[in-house]
């Protein structure tokens, strides 16, 4: 049997995927759905980028997620074995561009990979790089916005097998979502989003995919509304800090004059979004965090806008370490501070957990030294102009009335 390797890239755009229909032109499986693929000599990391260039024209706009090893495929009807390498990608655009070798492509919610003639093991490698609970514990790069999409992919994914006949069953499926709500206690919209997916689906597989299909797509829409009613607010000289897909996607919009980026110690995601929005064309300076308050006055801004892991139930703001201090400064310098996140990001409660981060992120000497590494803090609700979200600007006391709805919805685990 003829060995090959193979690559087989899954680009990810919101939580769905791009899926292509190999055309007449190539040498096997014409007509089936697969992911951007080809052959690799032995550097498959280089080749995915190629194919990704090549087969969509999408190179410029995608990201690496992750990739994994590579999973076995035999076909003994063409006595080939394939060694298929899946890697996944972000992607920021949806504008395709297919060569010859692909006769069609939909951007598709992965689970519909199981619905489709597609070319052998489709769905094992999709599986092999998508979402797991690991990995929605261990991120430490995004906000909480992108984490909890990530967690309801999880929810979705696992439905979908389940539906299908596969492993698991609704009590399968509520454990998972007990598992996801835990992974990031601190974050909100993860346990809020999580828990109007079992609230509101009937205690069947199929249920919950539907539901949870549904909350994938809905918070897209939700965290892009709140980008949009945040972008209304922002001055021309805005402040950030940590690393807020939601905030960076208001920044786009507007394009302010000039932005400035705490680089947001110890992970320094900071940097990452400086280099983001240098790279739209927008005038970005990186700081050290210590400096915020004489950026803020030195450099006469005029709006401090951060995202919000989550949002407490009288107002307070959760948000990367850093951001206490951000608001301070914005409130003796007059400046306007708003802290935006899609509403699912309010929870019921008032207690604050920090997460600690790693100690040898900070020191990893051989003194006797003790560590703080706190990964959140609280803003109290007062050096805050609003809470901004899809619905709008929110006071403390809307604030409070979402808490109590979402309450409500983590009555499904009894």
């Amino acid at each position: 049997m003829e060995e090959h390797a193979v690559v087989t890239c899954f680009l990810r755009h919101g939580t769905e995927v791009l899926v292509v229909r190999r055309s007449e032109a190539v040498g096997s499986y014409r007509g089936q759905w697969g992911g951007i693929s080809g052959f690799t000599e032995g550097r498959p990391d280089e080749a995915a980028r190629w194919e990704i260039d090549e087969e969509a024209g999408l190179l410029d706009a995608v990201e690496e997620v992750r990739s994994a090893d590579p999973v076995p495929v035999e076909d003994d009807q063409r006595g080939t074995r394939w060694l298929v390498h899946p890697y996944l990608f972000d992607c920021n655009s949806t504008d395709v561009t297919l060569n010859e070798e692909l006769a069609d492509h939909e951007w598709v919610q992965p689970p519909e990979i199981l619905r489709r003639e597609t070319v052998p093991k489709l769905w094992e490698a999709y599986t092999a790089v998508a979402p797991s609970v690991e990995s929605v514990r261990s991120d430490t790069e995004h906000g909480s916005a992108y984490i909890s999409l990530r967690a309801l992919e999880v929810l979705r994914d696992g439905a979908a097998v389940a539906a299908e006949g596969g492993e698991g069953d609704y009590d399968t499926l509520a454990a998972l979502a007990r598992d996801l709500r835990d992974a990031r206690p601190s974050m909100g919209a993860v346990s809020n989003r999580i828990n109007r997916v079992m609230a509101t689906a009937e205690a069947t597989p199929e249920s919950v995919l539907e539901a949870a299909t549904e909350a994938c797509e809905r918070a897209v829409d939700a965290d892009a509304e709140a980008a949009e009613t945040a972008a209304r607010r922002l001055g021309e000289r805005v402040l950030t800090l940590s690393r807020s897909g939601t905030v960076l996607d208001a920044l786009r919009e507007v394009a302010p004059e000039a932005v400035y980026v705490a680089e947001s110690r110890p992970a320094r995601e900071g940097v990452g979004v400086a280099e983001q929005l240098a790279e739209a064309g927008i005038d970005a300076t990186l700081f050290v965090d210590a400096a915020v308050a004489d950026v803020i006055d030195r450099e006469d801004v005029e709006t401090v806008l951060f995202g919000a892991d989550a949002v407490l139930a009288d107002g307070t703001v959760v948000n990367k370490v850093g951001s206490h201090p951000a608001a301070l400064a914005a409130d003796a310098a007059d400046a306007d501070c708003y802290a935006v996140c899609s509403r699912d990001k309010i929870v019921s409660g008032t207690a604050l957990d920090r997460e600690p981060g790693p100690a040898a992120a900070v020191y990893d000497g051989d003194a006797d030294v003790a560590v703080l590494n706190p990964t959140f803090e609280g803003v109290p609700s007062d050096l805050v102009d609003g809470v901004v979200t899809e619905d709008g600007v929110l006071s403390t006391d809307g604030v409070a009335a979402v808490a109590e709805e979402h309450a409500e919805l983590a009555d499904w685990n009894g």
